[in-house]
């Protein structure tokens, strides 16, 4: 069990390297990994369902103690991510389903690891897990809807059979994991140490799986895409924080909230698009740029983020205590 805890701690710190190879190995050998396109959903549903046994009640509570901040965090995701998006899309004239892709990631919840992220930059870790929270219930409804206000005018858009997939792949895993947490802790605790190591497989597979279906895309139009995606996660970084602020949270809070904003579920783009786009499997190649990317930026804003943060962590976990 330590060597299992171990090599998940060395995979979960390095994971954005392992985004890199395998990006690599689905370029260079796709045939290897396109036949798990069929079960990027399912891929996804374990994450999810890890995510889920992370969780307990105090994660709920957050939105109670802080229900400006959650307020702010996720109208904030759910305007700029998603209008970001279309007007990137617009500015750079993508064909309609590299568009209908980054609409789609950019209309996802929050990422799995924003909530880390939030942490290793000193900011509100508790503010940051309740935006998530929030944002990633919500996902079936304005996740669908979103998308069909955005993408509908050029490609059909079934919002009812996207509502249940959402709800299937995300949704219900983690209920079912936050189940398990609640109800069989012991066996909960021993398979939260190896969760890292099943989730980063799970999204390192899902990058494969669709840079592999994406080749020729990535050949003609992978540079662009790459750039867009880049400017959005950016753009989200920047209009979180700016919005945060300008609405009179505070540096830690605003840096809760800049996580929970700029970084996507990606893995849930991927799979939308996989179960809903198949004929066209460049709609998923947005979502596995923006995975590879956010887990190259989250990484270094936080350390950005901390660097310029002279509290110890003594003096943050007593502050904490006094809000």
């Amino acid at each position: 069990m330590e060597t299992l805890h171990k090599l998940s701690s060395f995979v979960g710190k390095t994971f954005a390297l392992w985004v890199i190879v395998f990006g690599v190995l689905g370029f260079v050998a796709p045939s290897t990994f396109t036949p798990l396109a069929p079960y990027i959903s399912i891929l996804l549903g374990v994450v999810m369902f890890g995510m889920g046994m992370t969780m307990t009640l105090d994660d709920f509570k957050n939105v109670v103690r802080y229900p400006k901040g959650v307020i702010i965090g996720v109208v904030a995701h759910y305007l700029i991510m998603p209008g970001l998006a279309w007007l990137l899309t617009q500015i750079f004239q993508l064909d309609p389903y590299l568009s209908l892709g980054v609409i789609l990631v950019g209309c996802c919840p929050s990422g799995t690891a924003s909530n880390v992220m939030a942490f290793l930059a000193k900011g509100n870790t508790p503010l940051a897990v309740g935006i998530g929270t929030v944002s990633t219930l919500l996902a079936p409804i304005l996740t669908p809807v979103l998308i069909l206000v955005l993408a509908s005018r050029s490609l059909h858009v079934d919002v009812a059979s996207m509502f249940l997939d959402v709800v299937k792949v995300v949704l219900v895993p983690i209920v079912l994991g936050l189940l398990v947490n609640l109800f069989a802790k012991r066996a909960a605790r021993a398979a939260v140490s190896a969760m890292p190591l099943v989730s980063a497989l799970a999204i390192v597979l899902i990058v494969a799986a669709v840079v592999g279906g994406s080749k020729e895309k990535i050949l003609t139009s992978g540079a662009l895409v790459f750039v867009v995606v880049i400017l959005h996660n950016l753009g989200g970084y920047g209009l979180g924080y700016g919005a945060a602020r300008l609405l009179r949270l505070d540096h830690r809070d605003a840096i809760a909230v800049t996580f929970e904003v700029g970084m996507q579920n990606s893995g849930l783009g991927a799979a939308l698009a996989g179960l809903h786009f198949k004929a066209n499997p460049e709609a998923a190649l947005p979502s596995a740029l923006f995975s590879f990317w956010h887990n190259l930026s989250g990484p270094a804003l936080a350390t950005f983020f901390a660097g310029r943060d002279r509290r110890t962590p003594e003096q943050i976990l007593r502050e904490a205590s006094l809000r």
